[in-house]
């Protein structure tokens, strides 16, 4: 057997997985179908030499066709959405417990909800609550760290729970670490920097915030607090994702969020994202005073 027919004799293995996925996430059959066939061409220019993982490989780029597919139809205003009878939506009909089992999964009710969330967050929680993908790989599917992607599942989980947002019991520690780090920058306050920062606190912008603000990603609270330095005197501290976080307005428009993550009282990830289809997908909320 040659290359070629080994790896469409693979492909077809995984096709039906790879449409649940699809489905999942987009709650269109003809959507999912596209995003499917769109993997398989991405895959046929790829090079597999080190691709060990071949159904975990193929998950992610469907999720990344699926969450760019989100994204342009949150710009559009469009929200496709079949409204089959289960019987219409099973996607493995060649195995009845199978079809029994996706039915009960995914039900009418559960795309509508499904609907409602942010494209970040529907990925985060099909990935992880449906498929068990673990946190670190969702983040590389949508551009945050696995702290924010463990966060946009949770979010999303209440949501589809129907459950109301409760804040997090040490969000007001945590807010006033940010602003304690939001005054020491402002001031130029070397030292009040390191003391909020972690040892080994790391700062990752995206591609997006290092050309906006000719950055590069750093490590150690030396480097990250000297590179904050006399900066961030239009950041304001908000509730981003549901969790605290820095936003950076620029002539009134959104242009910049720093998302931090924590390890005890310390700031230990400021991750800069600046890339406007990520923007588009982050809610937050300004604290007043």
């Amino acid at each position: 057997m040659d290359e070629k027919q080994w790896l469409a004799d693979e492909f077809e293995a995984n096709r039906g997985h790879l449409r649940a996925v699809a489905f999942r996430m987009l709650g269109s059959r003809t959507e999912a179908e596209d995003a499917v066939q769109e993997a398989w061409l991405r895959l046929t220019r790829s090079d597999r030499g080190n691709v060990d993982n071949l159904t975990g490989w193929l998950t992610t780029v469907v999720a990344r066709i699926c969450l760019d597919m989100l994204r342009s139809r949150k710009t559009r205003r469009e929200e496709p959405l079949d409204l089959p009878v289960h019987g219409a939506i099973v996607d493995i009909a060649s195995n009845p417990e199978r079809e029994a089992a996706f039915a009960d999964s995914v039900g009418i009710a559960l795309l509508v909800v499904l609907q409602t969330l942010s494209p970040a967050e529907r990925v985060a929680f099909v990935l992880h609550d449906m498929f068990d993908l673990p946190f670190e790989e969702i983040a590389a599917v949508i551009g945050r760290n696995a702290a924010a992607a463990r966060q946009l599942a949770s979010r999303a989980r209440r949501r589809v729970q129907g459950q109301p947002e409760t804040p997090d019991v040490d969000l007001a520690r945590k807010r006033s670490i940010a602003e304690a780090f939001l005054v020491a920058s402002r001031n130029g306050d070397l030292a009040g920097l390191i003391a909020v920062l972690a040892p080994d606190a790391v700062f990752r912008p995206d591609a997006a915030a290092i050309q906006l603000g000719d950055v590069a990603p750093l490590h150690g609270a030396q480097a990250v607090a000297e590179n904050f330095k006399g900066r961030a005197t239009s950041a304001k501290v908000a509730l981003v994702d549901g969790e605290i976080g820095l936003v950076v307005f620029i002539q009134g428009q959104l242009r910049v969020v720093l998302a931090l993550s924590f390890d005890g009282d310390r700031i230990s990830t400021v991750d800069a994202i600046a890339d406007p289809d990520h923007l588009r997908d982050i809610g937050y909320s300004i604290f007043e005073g």
